[in-house]
Parts: structure tokens; sequence; C-alpha cells
């Protein structure tokens, strides 16, 4: 039996023409078209309209026999014509479950297919969670964890959000989807640097280097610079009191390395398709493990990364390209912590690319990290913080990207 029940069109807040295009928004779990789930967040599986099917894992076991139902998220508006997207979902997948989310855009008359963002469980003991290539249409295609407009197609200006719930045939456990969101953007350049108004703060995270890590867990990509994201997520969840338990850190098989929960980090933020731990939205769904919500967006300048040091709330965020001080000089792709804010507005960092766990707080200069940040990776930031805890309010007068 299918539902469908309308929601409100939300008030888009108008692009400014001088400002960085992103937008982020939380789908309406209360509202959209449903078949086999129940509830209005969290969803679940419901004891009826089930489908039954097959799902052969491309990375793991074949075979497995399953039940499912779908929820599907009204139309999503955006103020600006978009190029990428990136979702973002906070679940807890008990044993014999899993969910797969996906997205479909429109926009100049004609609507895309639905793109596969990513098949996900938080353990690997049924399925291995993974992203899926071979997507590439006319509209786009998606790259690991983020779907990018074709630069030939038209314009695009409105998404919706499926997410499938699965259990194993026989299985009563469900899973439950607590958030479901997206963040949008468009290309745009960034004024480098951004003011600094703030005073000096520096919160506590725990160090952890990803060199350390050398050669550790070579099935989960062996540690080193593989292991920038989940080294840099597991020092957020340190900071905020959330690593795994000293009982799930016991039964983890394998040698047992210095700083264990990098290594536990990385094999449950693995992606079996990309063949590495550096899924973005799979580092914050990790999180949703230990009581933490979180997701995935861009910010315009470290002075919205600021609202959050002030809020308590450390970043993991993306960079690219050279960074004087950085350990390598330059990266084609790096996550490090942002912990806070030197007297002038230069950025305190906890950098994993550090030879030893003495090493991983550096300063860097703050327009030298806005190249690399910014011109990089476009801003993107994982934002981890402690469920129910109030995020710090938008930028008044621009779409809201949190």
């Amino acid at each position: 039996m299918s539902t469908s029940t309308p929601a409100p069109t939300p008030t888009l807040v108008p692009q400014p023409a001088n400002a960085p295009a992103v937008s982020f928004a939380r789908a309406d779990l209360a509202h959209g078209s449903s078949s086999g789930v129940a509830g209005t967040g969290p969803l679940t599986l419901a004891a009826s309209g089930l489908v039954s099917g097959t799902y052969d894992d491309p990375h793991g076991r074949s075979g497995i026999d399953y039940q499912s139902g779908s929820w599907t998220s009204e139309w999503i508006p955006v103020a600006f014509e978009f190029d990428e997207l990136v979702a973002s979902w906070n679940a807890d997948t008990p044993a014999t479950t899993w969910i797969k989310l996906e997205m479909q855009a429109r926009g100049a008359g004609r609507e895309t297919k639905f793109y596969t963002m990513m098949t996900w469980a938080s353990g690997d003991t049924d399925i291995r969670r993974t992203s899926t290539t071979g997507q590439q249409s006319a509209d786009g295609d998606m790259n690991v964890d983020t779907f990018k407009r074709a630069t030939s197609a038209a314009p695009l200006d409105s998404y919706r959000l499926r997410v499938t719930l699965y259990q194993r045939a026989g299985s009563e456990a469900t899973p439950s989807v607590r958030m479901l969101a997206a963040m949008v953007s468009a290309s745009f350049k960034y004024e480098i640097p951004s003011a600094f108004d703030g005073s000096a703060i520096d919160l506590q995270v725990p160090p952890f280097s990803q060199e350390e890590h050398k050669g550790e867990f070579p099935e989960y990509d062996g540690g080193g610079e593989a292991w920038c994201s989940p080294t840099s997520t597991a020092m957020v969840l340190g900071a905020l009191g959330a690593s795994p338990s000293d009982d799930e850190l016991e039964k983890f098989p394998g040698p047992n390395y210095g700083d264990p929960q990098v290594d536990f980090a990385a094999r449950y933020t693995y992606d079996w398709s990309y063949k590495g731990a550096g899924n973005w939205p799979a580092n914050v769904a990790y999180a949703t493990r230990f009581g933490l919500d979180g997701f995935i967006t861009r910010l315009r300048s470290l002075s919205e990364a600021q609202r959050f040091i002030a809020t308590s709330i450390p970043l993991v965020a993306s960079i690219n390209g050279e960074l004087p001080g950085f350990l390598f000089g330059k990266t084609n792709g790096h996550l490090l912590v942002i912990r806070g804010f030197e007297a002038n507005g230069d950025v305190i960092t906890n950098d994993p690319a550090a030879k030893t766990s003495d090493d991983v707080r550096k300063v860097y200069g703050r327009a030298d990290f806005e190249r690399v940040w910014l011109g990089g990776s476009g801003g993107i930031v994982y934002v981890i913080y402690p469920r129910g805890k109030a995020l710090p309010p938008n930028v008044p007068g621009l779409p809201p990207n949190w």
C-alpha cells in the first residue's frame, strides 16, 4: 500500500549574486510517499507492504534473500541552479539489516533517473557498504559520494531523495532512519581570506596520527595517507566522548595496534567499491552508532566554521592543493580537523598527516588554509555533534547550509 501526503512548499531564501551557491536541506520525514515503511521519523519497516527479493552483494556474499520497503521525499526546491549534490543520513542498521540511498533531480521540464548514493550498513557481517560505479547518463554521474551534473546537461533546480530499508528474510529486525538530507552547490569563487572578528579559541581534541598506522589492516587500505578521513573522524568522536567501547575494541579482530579507535573507524567507514575509507557521508554515518548525529555540507568561509567552533563542535575539513607547513607539501585530497583559531584568525587544526601524535596539532595561515579548503574541495566539512545539541544559527540572508 502506498501513501502520499504533500508537504508545504518551503520558502526559499533568494540566492545573492555575489555569494557562494550552496544550500542544505533535511527531507521532511513526515511527508512523502512510502510502501512497506512506517513512521514519520524515524522510518522503519512496516508489517505489510514489503517486497521480497534477492540481493547480490558485489563485494561479499551473494544470494541474500530479503524483504524491503521504500520511502521517497517530496521534491525539494533549490534557490539556484545546482551542479553537485551530496546526501547525508543518520540511521541505525542492526544485524541482518541495511539501507540504500538514492537521489533524483529535475529541471528544465525533465527528471533525471534515480542515482544510487550508497548501499550502507553500520556493520559488515551481512552486506558490505558500497558506492556504485557505472551510473553515468546524459544528466550526470556519481563520483563516489557526489552527484555531478554533466557540463552539457540542462540546469537542475530541485531534487528528491529515496531510501530503501532492507531486512534479511526471516529477520524481525528493522533499520531505523532518523534523518535524510542533501547539500547542493554550484561553481563559484570565494573571497580569500575571510574576515576574522572573533577571539582565540582552542577545543580539546585528542591527537591521532595517520602515519603511526601505516601498513595496518591492508584489507581496509593499509593506514598512512589512506586513513586521513577515519583518523580525523576518530579524533572528533574522541572530542565528543563517543568512541568505541573497550569491549568493542577488545573484540576487534587482528593485531592490537595503538590508538585502536582509528583502526575501528577505518573498518566501519570502508567503501568496498571505492576501496578506501574516505567516503564523506559514510564517515558521518559511522558516527551515528555512538549516539551522535551529523551531515556533510559546504561552508562559505572560516567565519562560518567559527560559528561551530564557538559552540564546541570541531569540524572535519577536506583540503586539496599546496599548503605551507603541510607534512607532504601538497595533497590531492586530505582530511583534517578544525579545532580552533589563533587571536589573528589563523586556523588551529589536528592534522593527522603527522609522523607522531605529538605533531598532530598544527596552525595554518588563514589565507593559506582557505585556498586549499574553499579553493580545493569547495569548503566541504563533516559536521558531527551530540544528538539533540542545538546548532549555531545560519548566516542571515543566505540559503541555509546546515
